[in-house]
């Protein structure tokens, strides 16, 4: 079977799934280019443990877990299968990893897993499986979770890291817009796309410290750490790609990034 890329994907504000945008065209375009998945294993900034868990349903709910949006966006759903196998295979990998798993059989997909499957496999047909981060055990641990993951690839299965490049919303109240767009935010977009370009991974490990303006881009971790759960599942010597899909109300950054294997 052909092997697979990892993906990084900016899911940005629920409302891309009714207003999709660049985003919904860069993500399409994008998974026209992929061989078809046999499943797709998603880590997403929403779905947050203490410890690795893996979405076991066989069939997942669609979670709208957000308020306060048009009630248009109550209505959609996202009705793909789940895949138990898959999700006890991922688990004993983290666990021959050394990364304590289990699985969660009552687990849905929140909205940073269906809001991108949504334009990137309208047809809802192909299994998804959403894997928590940990937040509090900081990027190298999702590096490592990805690592442990890489050889799904091999195996037909698409890894999706599903967070946002950058992510503050006490923000919004802030004034930027479309028109006005936070300063913070192309500084850092460029520190990233430059280190993955380098293949820098120990200054991304230490982005807090190291990007410009990283506490205003990030003031919570949750949002990048699958970033590093895509590139973990890349391998060694991973070459990066990125899709600029534009700054949505301008402090969203929407890259998407896809990680191929260094040949």
């Amino acid at each position: 079977m052909t092997r697979l890329p990892s993906l990084y994907v900016s899911h940005g504000s629920p409302m891309t799934a009714l207003r999709p945008g660049a985003t919904g065209a860069r993500l399409a375009e994008l998974a026209a280019t992929l061989p078809r998945p046999r499943a797709i294993v998603v880590a997403s900034a929403h779905y947050l443990a203490r410890s690795p868990r893996v979405g076991g349903a066989a069939q997942p709910e669609t979670v709208h877990d957000f308020g306060g949006f048009p009630p248009a966006l109550y209505q959609l759903r996202y009705p793909a299968p789940g895949d138990p196998a898959l999700a006890d295979e991922v688990a004993q990998r983290l666990e021959d990893a050394g990364l304590p798993a289990a699985v969660d059989t009552s687990r849905g997909l929140d909205h940073g897993v269906w809001v991108p499957l949504r334009l990137m496999y309208p047809a809802a047909d192909i299994p998804v499986v959403p894997l928590s981060i940990q937040p509090h055990d900081g990027p190298a641990h999702q590096l490592a979770v990805g690592r442990a993951l890489a050889p799904l690839r091999e195996d037909g299965v698409l890894m999706i890291g599903s967070g946002s490049i950058t992510h503050n919303l006490h923000d919004l109240a802030a004034g930027y817009s479309a028109e006005r767009e936070a300063p913070y935010v192309q500084p850092f977009v460029r520190w990233i796309e430059q280190r993955l370009a380098e293949g820098d991974t120990a200054a991304l490990l230490d982005y807090r410290r190291q990007a410009p303006f990283a506490e205003r881009a990030h003031p919570t971790d949750e949002h990048l750490l699958p970033l590093f759960v895509a590139l973990g599942a890349a391998g060694e010597g991973a070459r990066a790609q990125r899709l600029d899909a534009g700054i949505d109300l301008g402090i969203l950054a929407m890259d998407i990034y896809r990680f191929d294997t260094a040949a």
